[in-house]
């Protein structure tokens, strides 16, 4: 079958970020300006730390969640077998790529209510970009998002600057806080929203949290630049000059989230782009999330199987595990307030 042109960017966007550099933003996401103060004497057991959490009321073995991905129909079918399977081995949230193509007519891509039954009791979240609200059925397609998967939330993803780089992108924004504040109000499970690698501005979360976001995905610069991988899939020597002075476009993550944290001390916040391993992930957390999200880290070993995928987070979660364990944190709460040694940013 002849893929469609929506269903064939996605694959091509798959192949990008797979590429070696290809889709690495410029940006220095932050997490190295950040040092804990060490703890000589933790006096505890390594195994006895606690990385329990919740999300949505459900509860969770540790603070992770693998963020949104997608790519072509036969692929991302398989991607996301694996990815359910280990989120619900491992206890973690997960969040599924844009599920434009499946509701507007094309592959479901494993976005279907099989991926819930092999995930049964995690968070699962559902998602759709911000800009397809503004078409004629743009609830609709919001609450079949849902629906299809049975899910716990919805991630309304923000991505204004792909769309203005993209040839075929959406570049009409108008009325789109409106049309959120409009889904929030007729959604029966709570709204996400996430950018896709520039970051949330604190002005920005407030005005979402105002139109009745509950959860915001900072998602800042320093992981996956999607200006880069337009850039790669540009057809014109103009279109990739006019993608590739983005490169590096974006709120640091580790400064948005921060900033974000303290205009909003209250707001459900996630933490993604660019986290690169466990003790980055300890830092986010220590800078206000709640969660930490990984995409593109985690994809290869989504495409070889479940295994892979339970592999790569049993890393992750030694690596957190060790950061609380040199920190003196038996748990989470306490991670939050382990002493950082300066000039680096200093949560409140």
């Amino acid at each position: 079958m002849k893929k469609s042109l929506l269903s064939q960017r996605k694959d091509d966007h798959l192949d990008i970020v797979l590429a070696p550099g290809q889709a690495a933003s410029a940006v220095d996401p932050g997490w190295s300006a950040i040092r804990f103060e060490h703890c000589a004497l933790p006096e505890m057991a390594l195994d006895e730390i606690d990385l329990g959490t919740s999300l949505l009321g459900i509860s969770l073995r540790a603070p992770l969640l693998i963020s949104s991905m997608t790519g072509g129909a036969q692929r991302a079918e398989h991607i996301n077998h694996h990815l359910a399977e280990a989120a619900q081995a491992l206890g973690i949230a997960m969040g599924v790529g844009s599920q434009r193509v499946s509701l507007q007519g094309g592959p479901a891509t494993g976005l279907t209510p099989a991926l819930r039954r092999l995930a049964p009791s995690i968070p699962l979240l559902a998602n759709l970009g911000a800009a397809q609200l503004r078409e004629v059925d743009g609830l609709d397609l919001a609450r079949r998002a849902v629906d299809s998967l049975q899910a716990n939330a919805l991630i309304i993803h923000l991505n204004p600057l792909q769309e203005a780089v993209q040839p075929e992108g959406d570049r009409d924004w108008r009325g789109v806080l409106d049309r959120i504040e409009a889904l929030t109000r007729v959604l029966d499970v709570p709204v996400i929203a996430k950018e896709v690698g520039a970051g949330v501005s604190p002005t920005v979360a407030r005005a979402l949290v105002d139109a009745g976001v509950q959860i915001i995905d900072v998602a800042g610069a320093g992981g996956t630049s999607w200006a880069a991988v337009e850039a790669q899939r540009a057809s014109s020597a103009a279109d990739r000059a006019v993608a590739l002075a983005f490169r590096d476009w974006g709120i640091p993550t580790a400064q948005c989230l921060l900033a974000v944290r303290r205009a909003l001390p209250e707001v459900g916040l996630i933490a993604s782009g660019g986290v690169s391993d466990g003790l980055e992930a300890a830092k986010a957390i220590r800078l206000g999330a709640d969660l930490v999200g990984q995409a593109a880290g985690v994809l290869e070993a989504a495409l070889t199987s479940t295994e892979a995928v339970i592999e790569h987070f049993d890393v992750v979660l030694r690596q957190l595990r060790i950061a609380c364990f040199c920190t003196g944190s038996r748990n989470l709460a306490q991670l939050r307030r382990a002493r950082l040694l300066g000039p680096g940013p200093q949560p409140a």
